[in-house]
């Protein structure tokens, strides 16, 4: 396993909870101002001709505000270090100021106007920011301030332009159709930033690549659906469509559906507390190490879960098969838990982030899963040390492979050439002593010595490096191979294009040595040599027809092959009866 060095995941910061007096102010303080709103709309004869059915709007409205400050009210207690229940709040506390437009005094009437277009917004900023409260890269960021520029600017726009009324303090001159076009640029502007924010949400959730926890699905949905409903209001009171006021009643209930969501997601989250019951269950049954993710993935209803396991003597995560993992960075809708036992870390959870708001939940199973997950970590630690044994053994055959071909390069570019320079130099030698018979036969005995140098020198370097490989493939190099056997051989390569050439070198030397135990040891008349590609990996099979009885654990040569093939993630079986012949079968990893 290669070590990276991993950095220790930041412990969080303690939480600071908000103030219980201030929490229940806030929240006397929307009842107060729900009873505010339904006052001004039936005090108001001029309501039911705007918006129709004055009690409809304001319980409507009431609904909006009150759901938003109690939702913001749960998420800011239970997630104090995160703005979303604050930014929550603020939402409902608009809805309210925009409710002001429904008074007779002047200026509560020009702020409550002013805001009017601006709560569309806010509520866009709400669904985008979850869970955190944060606006995530430029383009969200700016999508939300383009909407709060159109939303407000536009308006303080129009209400200087006139049309409103008297009530309309910024009025400054009356311009009905200039006002008009400004509408309309202001609302399908909105309405056109909201349906990009739905295209935010639906991009985000595929981004994730593992499916959401039920919980933040219906949340994300309830989102969307606000959004839609946004756009559809907003577009539909720019192009005067029938039934708008129907539209604005279903438009302020699915906007207020999102923080029941989110408090029934609480809720959901605290019935589902009994499922620590069933983890301890699970494991007093002592699960394997490959069956504990699942078993906490029950517990807190995560389907995305994943596990790290802390590996110290290696100063990274792994997972359960050893491989190097890096924790996710804050912000990509994961979260991650830091587990410890006794002060040591053991492993991480990577976990939905919504999983912030359930901590007692998080805290009672990551403390009953602790020792599972301590054994889990002494199996990944295990499997790290085969993984970096595999990748030892896999750098020495590489550095082995290496040397011999620079040797055999050596000895092809030096001593061959010099024992061909001599044996031509000899043979200049013996045309000018033609007429010395003794000079002639001494001459022609060292060239025949030369000669058989240069075969032997020829055969060491093949022994070193199989250079016919790395010039002509695999399939050449082998036909060269069988045409040079003790015994026939038929010969099948079935590859298609070229291997890697470690991978072809290491098939080489396998049939190389088959053959050549074939030829000393298996007293046989005939082989087979058989080299296929399948989909992921390339098999190559020898059969002789011999006394069989070879021994792989006996002996250099079949044990060499052996840790040869496995240093590439291969694996090297022989079957051999007395009698039956040897059957030699590697199986070696190849990429598609």
């Amino acid at each position: 396993m290669a070590a990276s060095q991993a950095a220790p995941h930041p412990v969080q910061a303690p939480r600071l909870h908000p103030d219980r007096v201030a929490l229940s102010a806030i929240g006397l303080g929307g009842l107060a101002l729900g009873a505010v709103s339904l006052t001004l709309a039936l005090t108001n004869d001029a309501i039911g001709s705007e918006l129709g059915e004055p009690l409809v709007i304001a319980l409507l409205a009431v609904w909006i505000t009150n759901a938003y400050l109690v939702g913001g009210l749960v998420a800011w207690s239970r997630r104090p270090e995160s703005r979303f229940g604050p930014l929550m709040i603020v939402a409902g506390f608009l809805m309210f100021v925009t409710t002001l437009s429904w008074s007779t005094k002047d200026v509560a009437y020009t702020v409550g106007q002013a805001f009017d277009v601006v709560v569309p917004v806010l509520f866009l900023h709400v669904f985008l920011a979850f869970p955190d409260g944060r606006l995530h890269g430029r383009f969200e960021r700016a999508l939300v301030g383009v909407g709060y520029v159109t939303a407000l600017g536009l308006e303080l726009v129009r209400m200087t332009l006139g049309g409103f009324g008297p009530r309309n303090l910024l009025e400054v001159t009356t311009s009905t159709g200039a006002g008009e076009v400004v509408r309309h640029v202001q609302l399908l502007t909105v309405s056109a930033i909201c349906l990009c924010g739905v295209g935010v949400l639906a991009v985000r959730r595929r981004r994730s690549g593992r499916p959401l926890r039920r919980a933040s699905a219906l949340l994300v949905d309830a989102f969307g659906l606000g959004l839609i409903m946004i756009a559809v209001l907003l577009t539909s009171a720019t192009l005067g469509a029938p039934w708008v006021n129907q539209i604005r009643w279903v438009a302020f209930v699915t906007i207020g559906l999102a923080p029941l969501a989110f408090v029934l997601g609480l809720l959901r989250a605290r019935l589902g507390r009994s499922a620590v019951g069933g983890l301890l269950i699970d494991l007093r049954g002592e699960p394997e190490p490959t069956d504990l993710r699942d078993a906490l993935a029950r517990a807190l209803r995560d389907p995305s879960l994943t596990l790290a396991y802390w590996l110290p003597e290696f100063g990274s995560y792994a997972d359960l098969d050893g491989r190097a993992v890096s924790l996710p960075e804050p912000g990509n809708g994961s979260m991650v838990t830091v587990i410890e036992r006794n002060g040591v870390r053991v492993a991480a959870i990577v976990h939905d982030a919504s999983l912030q708001d359930e901590s007692e939940l998080l805290e009672a199973v990551t403390a009953g899963a602790g020792m599972a997950l301590e054994n889990a970590q002494l199996h990944a630690e295990q499997r790290a040390h085969l993984e970096e044994l595999r990748g030892s053994r896999t750098r020495i055959v590489d550095a082995g492979r290496r040397e011999r071909q620079r040797l055999e390069r050596n000895l092809h570019d030096g001593a061959q050439q010099r024992l061909v320079a001599l044996s031509l130099e000899l043979s200049l030698l013996e045309e000018r002593l033609a007429s010395d018979a003794d000079a002639q036969a001494r001459l022609t005995a060292a060239r025949r010595e030369i000669g058989a140098s240069l075969e032997e020198l020829r055969e060491i370097a093949r022994g070193l490096h199989p250079a016919v490989v790395s010039g002509h493939g695999l399939a050449v190099a082998l036909e060269h191979l069988v045409a040079g056997a003790a015994v026939p051989v038929r010969l099948t390569v079935s590859i298609g294009s070229r291997l890697p050439e470690a991978l072809e070198v290491a098939a080489y030397y396998l049939v190389s040595e088959s053959l050549a135990n074939v030829g000393k040891h298996a007293q046989a008349t005939s082989a087979t040599v058989e080299v296929t590609r399948r989909a992921t990996d390339v098999v190559v099979e020898i059969v002789d027809d011999g006394v069989g009885g070879a021994d792989e654990e006996q002996g250099s040569g079949l044990r060499g092959l052996a840790d040869r093939v496995e240093a590439l993630g291969g694996r090297l079986r022989v079957w051999s009866p007395l009698g039956g012949g040897t059957r030699v079968r590697a199986e070696m990893p190849c990429a598609p």
